[in-house]
């Protein structure tokens, strides 16, 4: 069986002897929209548990739209003109309107990026600027003491609508909703607070409702107030297949049950060998990213068997923290152990990485030099065909396997 799996801009081809096949993990069939934009305008004009836009904004207010960096695959570019449109027939105007990109703790943008990522029309219309964590506003802390701590053009306006995309999150249950208020808009020292409780069991891709990380996230959205949400749901295209508007609660947890419906993938064992990879650009753009490919394929991969991560990672390793944790350990374990002494953000995503690798071979298929891929104990290919005939002569002729094109997307679940 010959497989495409997405590699930074482009495709990498695999070929796997159709007996050694178990599994091959890609989204459930699901009846696309007629169109993306039809969808959104659909959503904005039936919102789940809330008023429409349209009747919450008032002429003068200050309007904040927080969307997604460059990391992310959110299509802000595709969801801004019908929900522009929707702004202003309630009166708000374009100069009152500013477009937050949710950095985190990632780099900051270009011009250039800003305008891909806003869209034309956005980009001349309204306000366009990053977050930025050194002007923010103290709202208060939450029950499990993390800091609120928001970027100032969004904690002092008057109205609040968050934008994302719904996927599996391997430690905040799924992406979408107050997600775009923590991590998105706050403080390294907000964000390593919450994310401290990513060692805690049931902080895990897939869980929700007692997810101790994610309920920190709602409780510090809801300490700032979000008045609207506008969340997609992506297909292995990256196409809208389906778009939730409304509450911040209420409208997201319909998103994550169409996303379960699309994209959780049952098993009956696990493999010996598991290809996964997220899919190319924009998600494969350095290994801080790529991880989340390989925390989904944990859940896939036996004891002693190999994850093949596929990810052009063209930008390194992504973090400058997560660098320098993957990069000084003298072993996987060594990585874990600095991670209990401490939760450190950037630091964490080492430990995820570590976690796996100390149950699993990982061969990492990139662009990264292979002397810096080996320092950080996986081992280096440039061809996933490659890499995976050296995973099927470890492990035998006979050896099990799971493919995951869409690793990131794509929850495995052992049933």
């Amino acid at each position: 069986m010959e497989f495409l799996l997405g590699y930074g801009s482009g495709k990498q081809k695999l070929t796997v002897p159709d007996k050694n096949i178990i599994g091959v993990l890609t989204p459930n069939e699901t009846e696309a929209p007629a169109s993306e934009q039809g969808e959104i305008i659909r959503a904005l004009s039936e919102p789940i548990g809330s008023k429409r836009l349209r009747d919450i904004v008032r002429p003068g207010e200050k309007v904040s739209i927080v969307t997604s960096d460059i990391t992310r695959p959110m299509p802000t570019y595709k969801v801004m003109p019908a929900l522009l449109d929707e702004l202003y027939a309630g009166g708000a105007r374009p100069e009152d309107i500013t477009l937050v990109f949710a950095l985190g703790s990632h780099r900051k943008h270009t011009e250039a990026e800003k305008r891909h990522l806003a869209g034309e029309r956005a980009f001349a219309e309204i306000n366009l600027e990053d977050s930025d964590v050194d002007d923010c506003v103290h709202i208060g802390f939450t029950s499990r003491g993390t800091p609120v701590d928001i970027t100032r053009t969004v904690a002092e306006a008057d109205r609040r609508i968050l934008l994302g995309n719904i996927e599996f999150h391997y430690f905040a249950g799924y992406s979408g909703g107050a997600k775009a208020i923590m991590p998105g808009v706050s403080t390294p020292a907000a964000i390593e607070k919450n994310h401290s409780l990513m060692v805690m069991e049931e902080s895990r891709a897939g869980n929700l409702e007692t997810n101790p990380l994610r309920q920190d996230i709602e409780e510090a959205g809801a300490m700032l107030g979000a008045d609207f949400i506008l969340n997609v749901v992506l297909n292995e295209r990256k196409e809208i297949v389906a778009a939730f508007a409304g509450d911040m609660v209420k409208a997201h947890r319909e998103g994550v049950g169409f996303l379960d419906r699309l994209f959780s993938s049952p098993i009956k064992e696990q493999a010996d060998i598991v290809v996964t990879c997220q899919a190319g650009a924009p998600k494969d753009l350095n290994l801080y990213q790529t991880q989340k490919a390989l925390d989904n394929a944990k859940h896939a991969v036996k004891d002693g068997g190999t994850v093949i991560l596929v990810g052009a990672c063209e930008e390194g390793l992504g973090n400058d923290t997560f660098a320098r944790w993957m990069t000084e350990a003298e072993s996987p374990e060594a990585i874990i152990e600095r991670l209990s002494r401490g939760f450190k953000l950037g630091g964490h995503k080492a430990a995820a990485i570590a976690l796996v690798r100390r149950r699993a071979d990982i061969i990492l298929v990139s662009e990264m030099d292979g002397e810096l891929v080996r320092s950080i104990f996986l081992e280096p290919e440039r061809s996933v065909q490659r890499a995976f005939d050296r995973a099927l002569e470890r492990h035998g002729a006979n050896a099990s396997v799971i493919i995951m094109p869409y690793g990131g997307s794509t929850l495995p679940k052992l049933v």
